[in-house]
Order: C-alpha cells, then structure tokens, then sequence
C-alpha cells in the first residue's frame, strides 16, 4: 500500500511461534541482515523481515536475566518495558501491537491484556512514537496451521485470498491501523479498502514475491509449495464422538505442535520446520464420530511413545459438546489512537 514496514522478530519458545523460523522455511530466505542491510531492503521493496541483534537493547537481556530469578517476570509493568524498549529502540515513527488474550496468550484474563495494552501505548506516546494497540483473542489457535512451513504455507494462500477467515480478518484490521497511522487514507475503514483490494488484484502476492527476492529466498515457492519442508509422517486426529467444536485450547495445541518438532524446548533445540499440526475443524463446526478434527505432522525424530503422548494430550485440547457454541471474539478491543499526526505519501 505504499507504506515502508521494517519488522524486527524473534524465534519461537516453547508453545509459542517465531516468525523467523517461519521465514526459514523458504529456501535461502536470510533473516541475519545488517542495519544497512535492512535500511537497503526497505528502500528497496518497501519492507524487510530481520532477526534481533546483539546490540539491540542489550540491558534487557541482563534485566530479564534479574526478573527471571526474582520471581518478576510475570509484572506488567516490566514486560511492558521489556517489549517497548525494543520497539522504540528499533526507530519506527508507529506502532501497532497485537496484545494476546486467551489460553494460547501469556496473558490469560481480559483485564490484565488491556492494562498491558494501555500501559505499552502510554509508553509509545510519552517517548514520541504513535502508538496503537489491538486486544486479539487467542482461545483457539489463530488459522488452521501451527508449525513453520505449514504457517509460511497458509500466510501464502492467505495472500492467494485462499487463506482462514480469522487470519484474514486479523491481518486486515491490524494492517487497516497502520496504513491508518501512516496517513494513507482517512480512516480505518477507508484503509481496509485498500487492503482488500490488494489482495484481490494480487498485489499483496507479489509484494511477498520481493520481499523474498530481497532476502536472498526461492520465490518458486509462491508456486510450489512441496519447495517448502515437508514432514515424512503424517497422523489423523479423529473425533471420538459426533457433536460440535465447543473449544480448542491454543496452549495445548502449541505444546502438541513443540513435542512434534515445531517448536523449541531449549533454546538450543533445533526444531523441524516440517513438523506441526493442521485444524481440519474449528470451534463451531460440527464433526461426526471418526471424522479427522486435526493431522500431525512429524518426522524420524518422533517415535509411536510421543506420537501416542500427542494424541492424549491433543484430545484433552479439544472438547465436542452436543450444542453450537459461540464463535470466539477475534478483535475483543483497542487502545491508542490511530489518527496520524502527519501524512505519509504513497511510495
């Protein structure tokens, strides 16, 4: 759309996704870009995906270390400091954050998310950097893939307008605020126009077409998809009785997901980018008694002891109640404004 967007991200712990592994999954695509690097690809293309350095923030690591054995860790007022201290040292003239709720999120009550939220824009705006926050819901796992390539995957037929409702629902509201905060239309919804538009053009597609080409990866994989990772076995899931999807709890699909290979036990464990799981049903879809609710993916490493461990585990995550539940809330609130302070030209 015309706004220059440089993303610094992390890698996965534990439950919880990094979208640098999930970058990994393109052949060749480099996430170890220098400063000048990145300043040169955004000049370029308009947006570049890069690791964290070193020399960014380097107190916050010896803070974290402090919290970590005075029991602090779970303070909001120093994850708050934590996470903005990043953002802010990064250089972006706008922020929007997507604070998690729910039992996928670490922050599992409504009240605390929104205090966090208020805490981190109140943060933003006193360091002079427009700040914006959005409060989404994380009860069920967002899409329908969790694992690495399987997410690289489904974010690729997203921008195919192939993709998950939710995840498309939440793209576009995030990215509404911030073309919203660059000046690029009056609005929020004059800027989900845009979006949506772009996506269904195909601009969307092949503005990640360069991106990849950028960072040194095989665009071929826009096309062919068995160019990314693929795990060697893959498991059925199957409902052990007829009824409705009434929850699925995201922290245990993402532990499900890490003994899998997906993710990281140690922060020295090298995880599978095959490895994974795929939802075939969500919450409020109704399912019949064998019918596959999810597939795992996995490879060698996984022997039938841990594949059986998934399985239980996976059946506590999911519940079928005879009654159609309510659909999860996706967007549960916002803080900050995203009115911008001056405008910002398209490119």
């Amino acid at each position: 759309a015309g706004v220059p967007v440089a993303k610094m991200s992390g890698r996965g712990l534990g439950h919880t996704g990094g979208t640098l592994d999930k970058f990994a999954a393109i052949p060749g695509f480099r996430v170890d870009l220098g400063v000048k690097e990145m300043v040169a690809a955004v000049k370029k293309c308009g947006v570049a995906v890069v690791g964290q350095t070193g020399k960014l923030v380097p107190a916050d690591k010896k803070m974290y270390a402090l919290r970590d054995v005075t029991g602090t860790v779970q303070s909001l007022p120093l994850i708050a400091g934590s996470i903005m201290s990043k953002k802010l040292a990064s250089g972006a003239d706008a922020l929007v954050l997507d604070v998690k709720m729910g039992d996928g999120a670490f922050l599992k009550e409504e009240e605390e998310a929104f205090a966090l939220a208020q805490a981190m824009v109140e943060i933003g705006e006193g360091a002079g950097v427009r700040t914006a926050a959005l409060i989404t819901g994380m009860e069920e796992p967002l899409g329908r893939a969790v694992g690495n390539a399987l997410e690289m995957e489904e974010a690729i037929r997203t921008l195919k307008g192939e993709g998950p409702p939710d995840l498309e629902e939440l793209c576009l509201e995030l990215g509404a605020c911030m073309l919203a905060m660059a000046g690029r239309a009056p609005g929020r919804a004059a800027c989900r126009e845009i979006l949506q538009g772009l996506l269904a053009d195909g601009a969307a597609l092949k503005k990640l077409r360069e991106l990849i080409l950028s960072q040194g990866g095989d665009p071929r994989v826009l096309e062919d998809f068995s160019l990314l990772p693929r795990a060697e076995k893959q498991t059925p899931f199957t409902a052990p009785r007829a009824g409705y999807v009434q929850k699925i709890r995201a922290e245990g699909v993402g532990h499900c997901a890490m003994l899998l290979g997906a993710g990281r036990e140690t922060r020295d464990f090298e995880i599978d980018l095959a490895a994974g799981i795929l939802l075939k049903k969500k919450v409020g879809d109704p399912v019949k008694a064998g019918e596959e609710l999810a597939l795992l993916y996995s490879g060698k490493g996984v022997g039938p002891d841990r594949l059986a461990e998934v399985v239980q585990l996976l059946s506590q995550a999911y519940e079928i109640g005879p009654e159609k539940p309510p659909i999860p809330r996706l967007i549960l609130g916002m803080r900050g404004e995203v009115t911008p302070r001056s405008p910002h030209p398209p490119r």
